[in-house]
């Protein structure tokens, strides 16, 4: 995707007080805000003001006394002298979606710069890695920065219900949620085809998900061999893939099929949209989007009361 489309797509996620913020941003540079009204007909400036370094500061920059805070984003407390000129005593407006389109840009500019990026082994141990060049990469892309910030977003609400599938010849009633792959991958067997690239879709988006936000839970609640080999018939590996992964550790067990689930999602597409495409593109790079996600989260996402994210099965 160009610029001008990308920043179509985040004009389409932001709030008129979000676009009010990033106008701020322009305060640093100019000494004159934007016009925020004109920020949704002019996309390239719109996303110019996004990888602003001021963005992030304007957005999560404030302190809080009493309470918890994300940024300026306060829960029960008082934020003094917030980002974006907002008074003491009040929250910065922002979305769920500017937040995390801010802190994945941030992100870019952090690793721009590092020479190495710590990965986790396990509950509190992390280990130096210096994949730091292809995280950068991965980032170069404004269209998967959109990417990893709509991901972000669209966990905020979860969605779950039920389902009617033919079980031994009868009708049975069956759940899924979207925090839940095995349940999430059952519906691939009652939905009709059309309807399969969707699903694909979000199998691979949560396994994204709780692979590079919640890390340690994805290690540590590895699944049974039921589950897991429900999973690999759902991929239709074949069987020498099955053992392979069955046994391998439970990172590499995500990432493989978290990228098969968005290489199908693209392959079964009915068209080959600029969207899909990149799709496709995090398909092939799946663990550096990975990595990136694991960086947002320990830096922005993981205080202590996080109003955006429960941990999964809690």
């Amino acid at each position: 995707m160009d610029r001008f489309l990308v920043g179509s797509e985040y004009a389409d996620h932001l709030t008129d007080a979000d676009l009010g913020l990033l106008a701020s941003v322009a305060v640093v540079d100019t000494g004159t805000a934007a016009d925020a009204s004109s920020l949704r007909s002019d996309p390239v400036a719109l996303l110019r003001l996004l990888e602003h370094p001021g963005a992030f500061r304007t957005v999560l920059g404030g302190t809080v006394l009493g309470g918890t805070v994300l940024g300026g984003t306060v829960l029960g407390g008082t934020v003094l002298g917030g980002p974006g000129g907002a008074a003491p005593g009040q929250a910065v407006p922002a979305s769920p979606f500017l937040v995390f389109a801010v802190s994945v840009q941030r992100a870019a500019a952090e690793l721009a710069s590092a020479g190495h990026v710590p990965e986790r082994t396990g509950p509190r141990q992390r280990v130096p890695l210096f994949d730091a060049p292809a995280l950068r990469d991965f980032l170069a892309a404004p269209a998967r920065r959109l990417f990893l910030a709509e991901l972000l977003a669209s966990f905020t609400r979860v969605a779950s219900g039920r389902y009617r599938t033919r079980v031994g010849g009868r009708m049975r009633t069956r759940r899924f949620s979207e925090l839940d792959p095995v349940r999430l991958a059952g519906l691939l067997e009652a939905v009709p085809p059309a309807e399969r690239p969707g699903v694909y879709r979000r199998l691979g988006d949560v396994t994204l998900f709780l692979t590079g936000v919640f890390p340690d839970y994805a290690t540590a609640h590895a699944l049974g061999p039921v589950n897991a080999a429900r999973l690999l018939r759902a991929a239709q590996l074949p069987a020498s893939q099955q053992d392979r992964l069955a046994d391998s550790p439970a990172i590499e067990f995500w990432e493989h099929l978290g990228a098969r689930w968005y290489r199908a999602a693209r392959d079964l597409a009915p068209v080959a949209t600029a969207r899909i495409t990149v799709v496709g593109e995090v398909a092939d790079r799946f663990r550096q989007a990975r990595r990136v996600l694991n960086h947002v989260a320990d830096q922005y996402l993981s205080p202590a009361g996080n109003p955006w994210f429960a941990q999964p099965g809690s």
